[in-house]
């Protein structure tokens, strides 16, 4: 046994220097890799500490107003044809710039409230009926009740609350923003008109045309109702905005530049939905009444009153069975921002105020005074 360790105890000891030597070498590269990716890390950090010290942040508030056109999208499987509205809103905003002191591009980012309102409308132009089943007359003949209505035209009231929330750039004059809006509809209603016309369909007497008083008939009737609309109580917009800066703006500096403390923009926006805006509900476009029906004991038998129209509801179209399976908000318009500049918190080593008085007791040499913007 002795003579067999002696003989295979060098061969073990050299294969464990060898494991542990490779070992060591391997760390050593862990090690130096480690070190390597931290000094990348460090690099990293140093460059935005620095890109942060040197930017040249700015703050604002201000207001805006916006005019447009609005209108609802609905999705492929809608028979309604939609037209553009009006729409305007207002509100207030607070903006952040920051970038290199002299740079003319600057970061911008925008968050504010309003409120924005407008109208719109769908429109269905070819006519439409709906047939009662299986009406008894007066003579106790049976027919179908049809109402046929032409011309209709729903038009939809929205006021929101808006929360815009966006980012840009500016370069010079120009400027771009990008982001969402959050609305909040708070007053919804949808206004229906329509021409209303009704007759009998006699199976057993298709050519028969009876009076219009005696069956209570109508001709050209205009037809009107209101209701609060099928919207969503949230939705949110895709928001690009693209304009520029207006009157007098420069990048220099120096305390003999003129700054303005304000600044003005005109912009073009387009607003587009990517949720659905409207509520989907099984409602027939129209609930007329349950059944034709004059009792001739009532003392209105004289008159030949009805409730046929009288009891008809209309529903506003979005609220309708299979309307479509989604409506998209869309608003394209003009936008007129007006930003004030809040106090910047900096040292003035040469202001106006203080330059007359200090300048006068002011001794040394004056070459050594120094502006910062």
């Amino acid at each position: 046994m002795s003579n067999i360790f002696a003989t295979f105890a060098p061969h073990f000891g050299c294969t464990l220097q060898n494991r542990l030597q490779r070992y060591e070498k391997k760390m050593e590269n862990t090690n130096k890799s480690v070190k390597k990716h931290q000094s990348y890390w460090v690099l990293l950090f140093a460059v935005l500490i620095c890109g942060t010290v040197n930017a040249k942040v700015n703050n604002y508030i201000g207001a805006y107003a916006q005019v447009g056109e609005w209108s609802f999208f609905p999705s492929s499987d809608s028979k309604y044809r939609t037209s553009f509205g009006g729409a305007g809103g207002v509100g207030f905003l607070y903006e952040l710039k920051a970038g290199g002191k002299y740079s003319p591009t600057r970061f911008l980012f925008d968050v504010g409230v309003g409120a924005q309102g407008g109208m719109t409308n769908y429109i269905q132009s070819a006519a439409f009926e709906i047939s009662l089943k299986d009406q008894t007359d007066l003579n106790g003949d049976q027919f179908d009740y049809v109402y046929r209505f032409e011309d209709r035209k729903d038009q939809y009231l929205n006021v929101a609350v808006q929360v815009p929330i966006m980012i840009g750039l500016q370069h010079n004059a120009f400027y771009m923003l990008v982001g969402a809006k959050v609305n909040a509809n708070l007053f919804k209603k949808a206004y229906t008109s329509a021409v209303l016309s009704t007759y009998g369909h006699y199976e057993l007497f298709p050519d028969m045309t009876p009076e219009k008083l005696d069956y209570q008939f109508f001709d050209n009737v205009p037809l009107k109702a209101n209701a609060n609309a099928s919207l969503s109580n949230l939705h949110i917009d895709a928001s690009l905005e693209i304009g520029g800066r207006l009157g007098y703006h420069s990048n220099d500096v120096g305390f003999d530049v003129p700054k303005s403390k304000v600044e003005y923009r005109l912009a073009g926006f387009v607003d587009y939905g990517v949720t659905d805006i409207h509520t989907q509900r099984s409602l027939e476009g129209y609930t007329p009444a349950e059944k034709y029906d004059i009792d001739k004991e009532s003392p209105n038998y004289i008159y030949q009153t009805t409730t046929m129209i009288d009891n008809l509801t209309v529903n506003d179209i979005m609220a309708t069975t299979n309307f479509a399976s989604k409506v998209t908000n869309f608003v394209v318009g003009l936008k007129f921002t007006v930003l004030f500049q809040l106090p910047e918190d900096k040292k003035c080593v040469l202001c106006h105020d203080s330059y007359r008085s200090s300048a006068r007791s002011y001794t040394g040499n004056r070459a050594r005074m120094k502006y910062e913007e």
